[in-house]
């Protein structure tokens, strides 16, 4: 149909009397200038009529992909193949010279293919997209297989632009490549690594977007905003950026505090050091005393009658040291503080609660609280800490304890004095 219609027009320039070179000019401008026309006219069609309406009828769809797809420019992209094809199959009428055909329809395969790439990559990242919305997607991140898929087509995609040039095969050429396999593992590495990695961080849940890890060796302290298939991107608290290798972890140790986020507390486990030197047995004055503590008004009732009874049973002597049991002030304060932490409105009394003796040492003997905060905002959490070991320390020499702490140049300048 075609060459009837090149027939039948170079048989009307010929009739007008014109030179033959002329006529060829002629012949040749014409059809250039139809073919740019036609595909500015294929691509007006499809851009501004087609691409228009599927943008349109997907506005009134309920599903939620189609917009997705229409985001990803899936369709923009796949547009442009259409004026690449009518100049595809036009370059054989425009010119007669064989090699320069053939050279321009590599170059025009080469942008069909190039086109299709993007298309296939808009695609997966569309799927990847529709994929995050899912239930599903909570837990498991594919955003490194999207890559691999993405790394697989563009190998494809660079093989027949290869094919395209030289006149062999993708079939021959995928022979050869077989041949560079240890080359492209060594080029790769980090990316077949990270492929392998991806797969052990998705199945075994080690890691996800959104949790907070902490990797020292890589100065990562923070949340995690983004895992591919060789890296993964973590926002410090101090909003900057550290970059681990996928592989590492999976290679080496870090800490995931998604388990304490779920759990609805943060651990709060600090000691302070008592003098042991200032640990004694409480007198009657110190237990009236602190028997006007509210938080100590029942357990210092309860415990004396516990100790007259025991001592009674062994027949001692009322101010009787040894042999028999005496409160001590350090037993007491330690009372105090379960029971202020038990009061406590942002402490967790359904979670590990414990104030406890450590192991003494050279540096006085260490009294630790270890409990739960329900706040666990880090500002927040830090604001909780710091008010209880405020009042902890405060409060120490209503029970004539002190703080061991090392002297500093201070001290023994009110001992000279």
């Amino acid at each position: 149909m075609i060459e009837r219609l090149i027939n039948w027009y170079v048989g009307l320039l010929s009739g007008t009397g014109m030179s033959d070179g002329m006529g060829i000019f002629i012949e040749n401008a014409t059809i250039i200038v139809v073919t740019i026309l036609l595909a500015l006219l294929a691509d007006f069609i499809v851009k501004r009529v087609i691409i228009s309406s599927i943008a349109a009828l997907t506005k009134r769809t309920k599903n939620d992909w189609d917009d997705v797809f229409v985001k990803q420019k899936v369709f923009n992209r796949l547009a442009h193949l259409a004026p690449a094809l009518i100049v595809y199959y036009s370059l054989q009428y425009i010119f007669e010279a064989e090699k320069l055909v053939d050279f321009l329809g590599n170059l025009t395969q080469t942008y069909m293919i190039l086109v299709v790439l993007m298309v296939i990559d808009s695609v997966l990242n569309a799927m990847h997209e529709i994929y995050m919305k899912l239930p599903i997607s909570q837990g498991r991140n594919i955003k490194g297989y999207i890559q691999v898929v993405k790394i697989i087509f563009y190998t494809m995609g660079i093989i027949l632009i290869i094919s395209v040039y030289s006149g062999e095969t993708p079939k021959a050429l995928m022979a050869g490549v077989g041949a560079m396999a240890a080359v492209l593992m060594l080029v790769f590495k980090d990316t077949i690594l990270g492929f392998v990695a991806s797969i052990q961080l998705s199945a075994n849940k080690m890691v996800n977007v959104g949790d907070w890890i902490s990797m020292p060796k890589y100065n990562a302290d923070g949340d995690v905003i983004d895992i591919s298939l060789n890296t993964v991107k973590v926002q410090n608290w101090d909003k900057t950026i550290a970059t681990i290798p996928t592989y590492a972890l999976v290679s080496e140790s870090f800490n995931n505090w998604k388990g304490m986020e779920d759990s609805g507390g943060r651990r709060i486990k600090r000691s302070i050091n008592i003098d042991m030197n200032s640990v004694t047995f409480l007198d009657e004055a110190q237990i009236e005393k602190l028997g006007n503590f509210h938080l100590l008004k029942d357990y210092i009732s309860n415990k004396q009658k516990e100790i007259a009874e025991y001592n009674k049973s062994l027949q001692l002597e009322e101010g009787t040291v040894t042999n028999g049991r005496k409160m001590t002030n350090l037993g007491t304060f330690r009372k105090y503080l379960e029971e202020y932490l038990q009061h406590h409105p942002m402490i967790s009394n359904e979670m590990t609660f414990l104030v406890r003796h450590l192991q003494p040492t050279d540096k006085g003997l260490p009294v630790e609280i270890y409990v739960f905060s329900k706040d666990q905002a880090w500002a927040n959490y830090e604001a909780i800490q710091a008010d209880i070991f405020d009042h902890t320390l405060a409060i120490l020499p209503e029970f004539d304890l002190h703080v061991f702490q090392s002297p500093s140049g201070g001290d023994f300048q009110k001992l000279v004095e």
